[in-house]
């Protein structure tokens, strides 16, 4: 009898043991996904941004992950740079206004082109022409495989005189480099090693 209920003293011990071992093993878990999940719960809080409306109201915006819009914003840029630097409007003041800012997203490649386009008489011609060139961006092709990156860029001139409307075809290339923002660079890119490949006439129309 004696033996017996040793036997039983020690088998209800490792049934206590066992039960202790799986309440922690539970409560291991229960803990570890009530963290997980507050974790994951604070994750997504930070993702939100509240805005002011004018003092008035509040509007949720979400944040994204910067990465995932640079390629939207190196075609942007290099769009951009396309309408300001060969935008050109029959005044001086705003054909150097549009220059200089196109010059904040570009190296000194660009500074060069603008300095031969000068030294030619281009934008004098456009001046005493009384000539409207604008600038059609059909496409920028960028390759985001390694940094920096190359960008062709194909576009039309749309060069509009008194007599007549001449079409021009307009392609070129250029590296882009991750660079600071600013308020005249606003995407961060500095443009690098501009060529124009291509720039001749399409089609002429008389007015």
């Amino acid at each position: 009898m004696e033996f017996k209920s040793l036997t039983n003293i020690e088998s209800g011990f490792r049934r206590i043991r066992a039960m202790l071992v799986a309440f922690v093993c539970c409560c291991t878990l229960v803990t570890g996904f009530a963290l997980w999940g507050a974790f994951r719960f604070a994750e997504k809080q930070r993702e939100k941004i509240y805005v002011l409306d004018g003092g008035k109201s509040l509007m949720l915006a979400l944040s994204q992950d910067l990465s995932q819009n640079r390629p939207a914003e190196a075609r942007e840029h290099v769009r951009r740079f396309h309408e300001l630097f060969f935008g050109l409007s029959p005044q001086k003041e705003a054909i150097e206004a549009n220059v200089n800012r196109a010059l904040l997203l570009a190296d000194k490649s660009a500074y060069h082109y603008y300095a031969d386009f000068a030294e030619k008489g281009y934008y004098n011609r456009v001046i005493s022409g009384n000539v409207n060139q604008t600038v059609r961006v059909d496409s920028v092709v960028c390759d985001f495989s390694r940094h920096p990156y190359k960008a062709v860029t194909y576009a039309r001139l749309i060069i509009i005189r008194q007599s007549n409307v001449t079409e021009r075809s307009l392609v070129t290339s250029c590296s882009l480099r991750n660079t600071g923002r600013s308020d005249g660079n606003p995407n961060g890119f500095i443009i690098e090693h501009l060529a124009i490949l291509e720039n001749k006439d399409i089609m002429t129309t008389e007015r």
